[in-house]
């Protein structure tokens, strides 16, 4: 697998920069505006259905969302946002596929998107790589958005990440008794609550309207190679069906057309 041969901005800010990052993927996505978002590996459906609206929004807004591929939160903010505009960074060799329940959905960023670790080619997931992937996380995101977390859990160590790095914190309005890990971040004045997504966004990209061309670009030019309806849903879900309702493109015969 090949090593990133230049360093990244953004990790600049860990405490120490990695030695060596693997890839596998678009190395494009770096370039774009990034969001980090983490949070519970069994979270509500309340904040199931939150994470994907939130991810799929800032995709369609053409901001990459950053996530470490685990079960709950990670994969779900990976799945809305769609591979092709995800970033999911590894806590072992990146030919590996942790955890294995995800293997479908890390093969697909691998292919449509980026996978990156520092550890190597082999390497199994040990408790201390969680948490150099998750400072990488939170390094790469201008902002860390927590879905839901419980006190003492390995989110919050994201978090801790996140307050020494001087970077925003976000969080979704729970009710009292639920995710008190972020709740009580609300109460200490560490993070701040996402009342409407769209807002929410604005207020960090005022420009996302025009970043949003990048990803609509990126969509047309795939349509325009006819791929199966099958095909284009399973890497657009969400970007297929608004195209469809505006009239840029027509379903016909099981494949997709770019109207012009």
């Amino acid at each position: 697998m090949p090593i990133l041969d230049t360093k990244i901005k953004e990790l600049e800010d860990m405490k120490k920069y990695p030695e060596k990052l693997f890839y596998d993927g678009n190395l494009e996505l770096l370039k774009r505006p990034k969001i980090s978002i983490v949070g519970s590996r069994r979270p509500l459906k309340y904040s199931k259905t939150q994470i994907s609206n939130l991810a799929s929004k800032l995709s369609n807004a053409g901001i990459c969302v950053v996530s470490g591929g685990a079960m709950g939160i990670d994969a779900i903010a990976h799945q809305g946002a769609g591979a092709n505009n995800t970033i999911s960074v590894l806590p072992c060799g990146i030919d590996l596929r942790y955890p294995s329940v995800n293997k479908n959905l890390l093969n697909d960023i691998a292919e449509n998107g980026l996978l990156l670790s520092q550890f190597d080619v082999g390497e199994k997931s040990r408790p201390y790589s969680f948490v150099l992937r998750n400072e990488v996380v939170v390094a790469l995101g201008d902002a860390l958005i927590v879905g839901e977390a419980d006190e003492g859990s390995g989110t919050m160590r994201s978090v801790e990440f996140a307050l020494e790095m001087g970077k925003d914190i976000y969080v979704l309005p729970h009710r009292i008794g639920e995710s008190n890990a972020t709740n009580k971040l609300l109460q200490n004045s560490k993070a701040k609550l996402i009342t409407d997504i769209d807002s929410f966004i604005y207020s960090l990209y005022p420009d996302a309207k025009s970043a949003k061309e990048i990803v609509s670009d990126d969509f047309l030019k795939y349509c325009s190679t006819n791929p199966s309806y099958e095909d284009a849903v399973a890497k657009y879900p969400v970007r297929i069906f608004e195209a469809e309702l505006s009239g840029e493109i027509v379903i016909k015969d099981g494949s997709v057309r770019v109207l012009t």
